[in-house]
């Protein structure tokens, strides 16, 4: 009988990720039937979808608070779809909040659970990994110090398979570079920019957008010699941004073309989050902000303890891009550091050179999306699984 795979991602990160798990496994396990909460993305790997993931991005304690009666009805939701769906492993990307409870109750049902991408528990709620190691039978992870602390600090032996952010990277540079980018003035189609480009990435959930894109958009006003340039949120209807942007006619909008906007700008301002990664790793620089509600960030303070947001620095443990949190995000500190950023060679030079080692630490050797297709594809067939360097 064909293996079947229920994998279960929650954004758009998460989606991105996913599909190109769902063509690994596909190569390594033909006959594959996977069922699967995510995006576009994912569906069009080979996935049968059952939840898009712009039903399900709630971000901040607050936020997650108001939406509570519809998250534990797609918590309900999914635990039937599973067990109509019957499957020979289930496989969690990332989204803890929703994962690790549809995880502890998969487990106690005597399904096989793999989770790829692991919670960032050395960054709040340590303690989780007490009932993960129980509930989970492969964890994959895709950061560098992630399997030393697990195996110091917990004696967890998990799988480290480098980050899978690093192919999909690599395959946009050899495909994208020259991409026709289709460029928007008030969503409706305009002539390209005439200037440099400063690309903006507010985010990919209406929360986030809402509290950060107004004080960007506010910057393009300091900055006449060069072009701006929106990213839209893939899973997000684009009539959304339609109140914030029309008071800045100048301003470009790009529409599911973030990465190819990215390689042609000169720097760009993006939400905390794994697009800060992505921009890092294509080589561009950036200045990465945050701005949730002051209840969620008043209580985030409180429980969060690392010193950086931007994944770049917490990978490389320094500051190697700018970080505006909270209050410090206004156009004027903006404007500063983006000075600094377009106009400072040695600021640049600095940056392209910590970027050169962030892709070295995160490179393995081997595609990230392979080695956890082969780790999962194992499990579902009961096959142990060797722990991966």
């Amino acid at each position: 009988m064909p293996t079947r795979y229920y994998i279960i991602a929650g954004e758009a990160s998460g989606d991105l990720h996913g599909s190109n798990l769902i063509r690994a496994i596909k190569v390594q396990d033909p006959d594959a039937i996977i069922r699967c909460w995510g995006g576009d993305l994912m569906q069009v790997a080979g996935g049968t979808l059952v939840k898009h993931f712009r039903d399900l991005a709630f971000m901040g304690f607050w936020e997650v608070l108001k939406n509570l009666p519809t998250i534990l009805q797609n918590l309900n939701f999914c635990k039937k779809d599973i067990t109509d769906f019957r499957p020979d492993v289930l496989v969690c990307i990332d989204y803890p909040g929703f994962n690790l409870r549809i995880a502890e109750w998969a487990h106690e049902q005597a399904y096989k659970v793999a989770y790829y991408i692991s919670p960032q528990v050395w960054a709040w709620k340590e303690k989780r990994v007490i009932k993960m190691k129980k509930i989970i039978d492969e964890m994959i992870c895709i950061l560098p110090f992630e399997k030393e602390y697990f195996a110091q600090k917990w004696n967890w032996q998990v799988h480290y398979v480098g980050h899978p952010l690093l192919e999909v990277v690599d395959k946009l540079q050899k495909e994208k570079a020259t991409e026709k980018i289709e460029w928007h003035k008030n969503l409706t189609v305009s002539p390209p920019p005439q200037q440099p480009i400063i690309a903006l990435l507010p985010g990919s959930r209406q929360q986030e957008i809402k509290k950060v894109l107004p004080a960007l958009l506010e910057v393009t006003k300091l900055f006449p010699q060069h072009d701006f340039a929106v990213a839209l949120a893939p899973g997000l209807d684009p009539a959304f941004y339609q109140s914030m942007l029309e008071p800045y006619p100048q301003v470009f909008q790009v529409c599911n073309q973030t990465h190819a906007l990215l390689m042609q700008s000169a720097a760009a301002i993006v939400t905390s989050g794994t697009a800060t990664l992505e921009t890092a790793l294509l080589g561009i620089p950036e200045i990465v902000v945050y701005k949730g509600s002051p209840i969620s960030f008043f209580i985030a303070k409180r429980l969060i303890n690392i010193p950086y947001i931007a994944l770049v620095n917490l990978i490389m443990n320094k500051k190697v891009v700018t970080e505006l949190i909270q209050d410090q995000v206004t156009a004027e500190q903006i404007e500063k550091e983006l000075k600094q950023l377009l106009f400072s060679t040695p600021v640049r030079l600095q940056m392209g050179t910590d970027y050169e080692k962030l892709r070295n630490q995160l490179h393995t050797g081997a595609k990230a999306s392979e080695k956890a297709a082969e780790i999962i594809v194992r499990l579902s067939k009961n096959i142990s699984a060797s722990t991966s360097a």
